[in-house]
């Protein structure tokens, strides 16, 4: 099968799996997935997909695409942003386990853009260094939006989760030479996405 279409068929089993958790439905079963974790303790891995999300404790990324263990590579960051250290771990993932498929997913009413948006607008003092960090690697993406006077609050951070989103994408395309190369060569597909925490629907943007 061509990356193409390997990657395709990703894309599709990711949005069937999470149409069945909306409807209360799954594939997996405690049987199956021990009896997996047992094989992939032996054989090792080969997940289908990578992703870059949030940490946010209401975003489980397994559940919501209804997968089981070993199906994804999953790598979990306030705001889902990019950093040497999670562009590494995408680096090991599609060099190690040939993955073709990196998706990155934001969520509605996430803390770490809302932090971003409060400490544009009212230049607070953030509580830690590394926290200052996180929020310093959103702020670019966010500020123009946070300027928008017409905007109400909640519209303002609809659209700067999608902003972060489609940023963290366009950085992670062109975050190595490992990574750009094989983009590149359509060996990886990179795409955007955004789970609302209110349904469990994931929307996956237009590329």
């Amino acid at each position: 099968m061509s990356p193409f279409h390997v990657q395709e068929e990703t894309i599709r089993q990711l949005k069937a799996g999470n149409k069945r958790f909306l409807e209360g439905r799954s594939d997996q079963t405690i049987g199956s997935s021990l009896k997996k974790l047992k094989e992939f303790a032996q054989n090792g891995q080969l997940p289908k997909a990578i992703v870059l999300c949030c940490s946010d404790s209401r975003a489980p990324v397994e559940m919501i695409f209804d997968q089981d263990i070993g199906d994804l590579f999953v790598i979990r960051v306030a705001g889902n942003i990019v950093a040497p250290s999670l562009v590494g771990s995408v680096e090991f993932a599609v060099s190690t386990f040939g993955t073709q498929i990196v998706l990155v997913m934001g969520h509605n009413l996430c803390g770490a853009i809302s932090a971003t948006l409060n400490h544009i607008e009212n230049s607070q003092a953030l509580s830690s260094e590394n926290i200052h960090d996180i929020v310093s690697r959103i702020k670019p993406h966010v500020y123009p939006i946070s300027l928008m006077e017409n905007l109400s609050r909640d519209q303002k951070l609809k659209r700067a989760v999608e902003a972060n989103v489609y940023a963290s994408v366009a950085q992670l395309a062109h975050s190595s030479r490992l990574i750009e190369d094989l983009v590149q060569k359509q060996r990886l597909k990179i795409i955007g996405s955004v789970l609302d925490l209110n349904s469990g629907a994931v929307d996956f943007l237009s590329e």
